[in-house]
This record gives structure tokens, sequence and C-alpha cells, in this order.
């Protein structure tokens, strides 16, 4: 008897992103298949990276341990818990009510309730170019489109990245026109502040620009603010908290607003899944959103119960070790800068950042940014990003973590510089 004919799986559109590893993620693999050194510097895992310590492990196992046997579902979030980051916001200068706190496990599915709130299948939310390029992915699962607006520079260390306006006004017009002829539409514009990698912060006027356009399109701001407590410069801690970080956090916007955190960066605890978004804006707005996302929350309920009972301990223990990620990547930062110098005749630039953890540098345009990489991995063992992995447009960018342990980093700007030169 003949088998039956094999009948292929029907999946989702959604998932129709390529599967094959792009050249570097290849050539990454190959080289780790072989037992080739590797100096990463992408690591993004401050759990990885020598900055949590056996004291922080055991603090945190105690912490989780007091609550380790209960369990009381609330889809908005343990109430000691929330008033446990409201009190953090406070004390970074930004007053939140804890009522317009919702906890998530994670960023990542705070976007997913975002979009699940706010967009039907077929809509769009604008987004950052250069930025994370997650956004794709998040949006893509659940059948909303992204839509790029702009971040400028000139590509000197001293420049700054700058919002472009005119192609926010552009993308919104482009949605609109998409809309006329569909059932899709723009309904929300996404805000990284400090951008990843640019480091970048949204300045007092940007966020009015932005406020402005989105309360006359009716569209939210979504701010990822997930690196706010890693602002750098004297310019911008000089500029308040409340201009400049956790912005999207406050109630005064004309717009319904809603800014991102959570326990990974915040705290270096990636491991322990807790992300938070905050809602702003018109009150009712604010009522009508957070009842909503308590429906999204409920049908879930995915943020584990231990982790709740001990954030106001978590949010301690992370104060110490946010510390020393701030001190390591501020060293790290220094020591990029100085293997830079143009007065030594370096012909790398840094570009100029205020917050975050990566760092830009940009290249001699003799080969891709791709090529660069290529060229690392392969003769040097060192591992970085290629500038367009994060849509870095105009010249030659590679894109460096700065929470790379300092002998790693050093190492590998070493060869770096000596590969360039």
């Amino acid at each position: 008897m003949s088998s039956p004919p094999r009948v292929r799986a029907g999946f989702s559109r959604r998932l129709a992103w390529p599967t094959v590893d792009n050249a570097l993620a290849a050539a990454e693999a190959r080289r780790r298949a072989q037992g080739g050194s590797l100096l990463d510097l992408t690591v993004s895992n401050p759990t990885a990276v020598g900055l949590l310590d056996t004291d922080d492990g055991d603090a945190i196992a105690t912490a989780l341990g007091h609550r380790a046997a209960e369990y009381a579902p609330t889809p908005r979030g343990d109430r000691q818990a929330r008033r446990a980051i409201a009190d953090m916001y406070a004390a970074a200068g930004t007053p939140v009510d804890p009522d317009r706190i919702l906890l998530t496990a994670s960023s990542s599915e705070s976007y997913a309730y975002l979009l699940k709130l706010l967009c039907d299948a077929g809509d769009s939310v604008l987004v950052p170019a250069p930025s994370y390029p997650l956004f794709d992915y998040l949006a893509g699962l659940e059948g909303v489109l992204t839509a790029p607006y702009h971040l400028d520079h000139d590509g000197t260390a001293s420049g700054q990245w700058i919002l472009d306006c005119d192609s926010v006004d552009a993308a919104l017009d482009g949605q609109r026109a998409v809309a006329a002829g569909s059932s899709g539409s723009a309904r929300a514009l996404v805000i990284v502040s400090p951008n990843n990698p640019t480091g970048s912060l949204l300045h007092a006027g940007d966020l009015a620009a932005l406020d402005a356009r989105a309360a006359t399109a009716g569209i939210a701001l979504v701010g990822d603010e997930v690196f706010a407590d890693y602002v750098e410069t004297a310019a911008a801690a000089g500029a308040g908290p409340a201009r400049w970080v956790r912005a999207l956090a406050t109630e005064d916007t004309a717009a319904l607003t809603f800014s991102l955190g959570g326990l990974s960066k915040s705290c270096g605890m990636p491991h322990l899944k807790l992300g938070w978004l905050i809602a702003g804006g018109p009150p009712a707005a604010v009522a009508e959103a957070i009842g909503r996302l308590e429906l999204i929350a409920d049908t879930y309920l995915s943020v584990g119960g231990p982790v709740q009972g001990a954030l106001p301990a978590l949010l301690q223990i992370g104060a110490r070790i946010r510390q020393r990620i701030a001190a390591r990547v501020a060293r790290n930062r220094r020591h990029l800068a100085a293997c830079a110098d143009a007065k030594a005749g370096s012909p790398l630039t840094v570009l100029q950042a205020d917050g975050g953890w990566t760092a830009i540098v940009r290249l001699p345009a003799v080969c891709s940014d791709e090529e660069w990489a290529l060229a690392l991995l392969q003769e040097d063992g060192v591992l970085v990003h290629p500038g367009y992995f994060f849509d870095l447009r105009g010249a030659t960018f590679l894109v460096i973590s700065l929470l790379t342990e300092p002998a790693v980093l050093d190492e590998g700007l070493a060869r770096l510089t000596a590969r360039v030169l």
C-alpha cells in the first residue's frame, strides 16, 4: 500500500521571515563549532559578564524564596510591587500613581500587550530608525506593520542625533494614504530614549512636537525608556530627569502615552522576567486603557508570583548592580574614546552618546560594515555588530556593547584598531 501524500502544514504569514542565518551569524556558528577563540563585543546579558556576584545571587534567592509557595493572581500586578516601582520613579524625579502601572513579564510582552490594545491587523506603528531590530518581529507577530521615521546624524564624534520631524510627518501622511484605501492606519508612535544603539535622548522639545502630532492624529505614544537609569553626560543630567529621563511616564501629555521599563535593564536581572508599563495622558483615556490592558493581562497572567512579591527587595538589590553596570559602561566608553583619539592618528570615530549600553564606531568606508565585521570575526576572532543590523545608514558603522568585560573589550579594540590601520 502506498503512503498517503504529505500535506504541508499551513503556517501563518506572520512568521514569513528568513530562517537562514545571515553571513555573520553563519561565520560565528562555524567558528564556535570549530572551537575557535572569540572575543565577544556584542554581549548584552549583565549576568554573563561578571556584574552579579555571589552575594547578589544569595540575596535574590532569599527574596524570591519568601513568596515561593504563594499564588495570588492580579491582572494589573501585585499592589506592593507597583508601589515599589512608583517609589523608584519618584526617587528619580518622576512621581507616578501605582494605579497607572501594569506589570508584564518583559518589555517585549509590554509591546505585545500595547499592540493588542491599540491595533487591528493591518494597522501600523511608527518606529525610529536607527534603533533595535526587534520591532518588526514584535509587530509582525500581532499582524501589525511598521513605518520608520528618522534620527539624523552628521557622522562626526561631536555630532548629535536629531529627531527628523519632517520624516514623522511623512510617515503619518503615508499611513493616512494607506488607510484611505484599506482598513489599516497608524495607531502608535514608538520612542526609544535613551535609544539603542545611538544612546540619544528625547529632548523636551522633541516630546512636545511628537505629543502634538500624536494628539492631532489620534494615535498613542509608546516610550521605551528601559535604559533611563543609564544617562551619562553632564549636559543630559543637567537638563533634569523629568525633562530628559522617563518623560513618557508623566501625565502631562495631550496624547495617550505609555512608558516601558523592567528589571532586565534597570536592575541587570533579565533572568527574572518582570517588566512594567505606565499609562499617561488624558485621565479618561488612561482609565479606559488600563481597564482594557487588565483584560489582556488577565488572559495570560504571565508574571510569576514570586518575582512580584520579591520586587521591593529586588529593586534594592538592583540598585547596587546598576551602580556596577554604570561604572562598567563609563569605564569602557572612556577607553573606547581613548582608542579613537584623533590626535593619536586613529582612523576610528566614536559617535557621542548620552546613555545606554552601546557605542557606535565609524570606520573608513573602504568596505561595508558587514565586510568589516566578517573580517574581524574570521581573521581576528572579534565579534561585533555591523551597523545595518540597527538600520544605521550613511556611513560604515560597527556597534559594540559596553557591558563587555574590560579585558575582553580592551583586547578586542586593540585587534580592531590594528585591522583598521
